[in-house]
Order: structure tokens, then sequence, then C-alpha cells
């Protein structure tokens, strides 16, 4: 099945590991942990929370098998959070997905009071660059959500213009019987000093850019598809030790002879034959020996039956707020999928 609209995937950088902490009136830039200084938090700080780790997805045979895992970028840093977008698509959050006033105890998290918009708004059209209309339609709500926080940095910050703040994987099955699909969106920031106000800055959150991962082009190899945040953490990923022969994982193959032909689909690169319910024990028992002790998720999704959880976050997912008002016939730019 040919990609809808593939995007050029776009390289997180190591600049990206700081924690944004600002004062909301007056006052100067913490450093984050990762920079040369730090200093001493005051009341009106405004701070965001980094969600890091990795979110893996194996598309098998009418199932996705999704997990993430949690690898902190700091020491205050909150888990990848996993939440429902749409009743045949997932959102596993990461970056700034939380902020905080010390004034108000209640975190401000981009995972609640999600409510999908009815129709595409004629303020924004798809251009280069940019997602499916419906897609979009999710990539700009959040949009709405960032803006008012992103707004309220007004010193200059020590990051790269290809760093995003903000990162969603959405996981899901496109309308149409398109079939499963896997994109990155990701939100970057810009600044520009105003200079009747000395050293002070307006910040601006882009657009969304997406990427997609998967289907893969036509005649590509299906396999495991992985996105990480930031992009340099290390370590190989699943999809490279399966086919490098990790002897972790042929080990799971040699002792399960049903796990030997889930490998065999991957190493293959038909990872959409793979049994259902065996590429999900598989992944099950894959996760630990990859995770190195870190917390993780893991869950599936079928198109008639949405997901469920086979090792659920410690906190429940809140559900989407369906918007009963779309169209069946809402815009979508997905092309119509070849027989």
């Amino acid at each position: 099945m040919p990609g809808r609209g593939r995007r050029d995937a776009v390289l997180l950088r190591a600049a990206l590991l700081w924690r944004i902490t600002i004062f909301l009136l007056s006052g100067v830039l913490c450093a984050s942990p990762f920079g040369a200084l730090a200093q001493e938090q005051h009341e009106d700080e405004i701070v965001a929370n980094l969600a890091g780790g990795r979110a893996i997805v194996h598309v098998a045979k009418e199932v996705i098998v999704f997990a993430a895992i949690d690898q902190p970028v700091e020491r205050n840093s909150i888990p990848p959070r996993v939440m429902d977008l749409d009743a045949t698509h997932i959102g596993v959050l990461f970056g700034a997905s939380e902020w905080r006033i010390p004034a108000d105890p209640k975190p401000v998290r981009l995972d609640r009071n999600f409510q999908r918009v009815a129709r595409a708004d004629p303020r924004y059209q798809s251009a280069a660059g940019e997602g499916e209309t419906d897609l979009e339609t999710i990539g700009i709500a959040f949009l709405e959500k960032l803006r008012p926080l992103v707004a309220q940095l007004h010193h200059k910050l020590d990051f790269s213009a290809d760093d995003p703040i903000f990162q969603i994987v959405i996981i899901g099955y496109a309308p149409n019987d398109y079939g499963p699909e896997v994109w990155v969106v990701e939100y970057r920031m810009e600044q520009e000093q105003v200079a009747t106000r000395g050293d002070y800055w307006q910040t601006r959150v882009q657009r969304p850019r997406f990427t997609q991962l998967y289907p893969p082009e036509k005649h590509a190899p299906r396999t495991i598809v992985e996105s990480r945040y930031p992009l340099d953490s290390k370590g190989p990923t699943l999809a490279e030790l399966i086919h490098g022969n990790d002897p972790h994982i042929t080990h799971l193959g040699s002792g399960e002879p049903r796990f030997a032909k889930v490998l065999d689909n991957l190493r293959g690169g038909q990872a959409q034959k793979a049994a259902a319910v065996d590429s999900a024990d598989f992944m099950r028992a894959a996760l630990p020996l990859i995770a190195g002790g870190a917390p993780f998720v893991l869950g599936t999704m079928d198109e008639r039956h949405g997901f469920e959880w086979m090792v659920p976050p410690e906190e429940p997912v809140e559900k989407v707020q369906e918007d009963k008002n779309r169209p069946p016939d809402a815009p979508t730019l997905r092309r119509t999928p070849k027989p």
C-alpha cells in the first residue's frame, strides 16, 4: 500500500535536552540540568516537564501492537502518556506534554480535555510538509493548546530550530479502508526579539510537521517501526536487534515456535502477516529485554474494537470527547487505496 504523503524525517538534536523554565513577568531564564548554570526558582515560574522515551509499533495481521518505554531526559521527567484521540487512533505524547505553574497545584496536561474539531478550520489549509486533513485537525487541536503556554516564554532560549518542544506518535487506522498508519507529529518554536523592550523575546510555536512511519513505500519491507524522543537516545532499535540476530531476541524464538514464526515474518519484511496473538505475546516477552528495567506500557489495537491494554499505565487513560457533530463525510486528503 502506498504511503499517504510521506514527509522528510527531521533529526532531533541533543540540544533539546533542557527543561524550559522562565519567569512569567520578569527575571532570568533558569538553566536546565544540561545547561552550564543552575539558578534559584521563583514562585512565578512556569515549568515544562519533558517526557522522553521510545514508541515501538508492530503492525501485525489484523492488529497493531504498540508499546511506549519511559526513558527520562531529566530528574523530574514525566512518563510518555498514551491518550485516546478518536475511535481509531491513539497518541503517545513526548516532550513538553505537562506544564506547571507553582501558584497552581494542578498542572496543565496536553493529554486532558482533548476534543476533535467537527470539521477542518478554514483558517488552516494543508500545504506541503503537512499532514492529511483529518490528521491536521488533530495536530491543530494540540497547537492551540500549546500556543498560550509557549507564548509566556520571553527570554532567549538556547535551542535549535530543529528541536521539537512537543511530539506525538499517532497510531491507528485511516478511514475508507486505507489500513494501519503511524505518524510522528513534531512542534517547534521560533523566537523574535522585541527591540523596543530590551532583552524581551516573543516566542511562538510553529505549525506541526508530519512524518509518516507506516505504511512504508510500495515494495519496501514491512517491519517494526520506532520513534524516539530525543532521536539521539543511545541503543539499537528493536528492529535492529531482530535483524542483527541479537542472542536475547533469538533465544525467544528458539524457546517458543510461534515466536520463531513471528521473527521469520519480521526478518522477511512481512510483519503484516504475523499472527495477531503471537505478535502481541512476542512483544510482551521482548520488551523487558530492551527496556533495561525502565517502565513501559503495552497495548493492542484493532479496527473494530479499538485498543486494549496488555501492560497498562499506572494512571488511567482519559477518553477523548467525541464530537457528535462531525459529519461522516468530513474531508480527507488520503488517497483511495488501490485494490
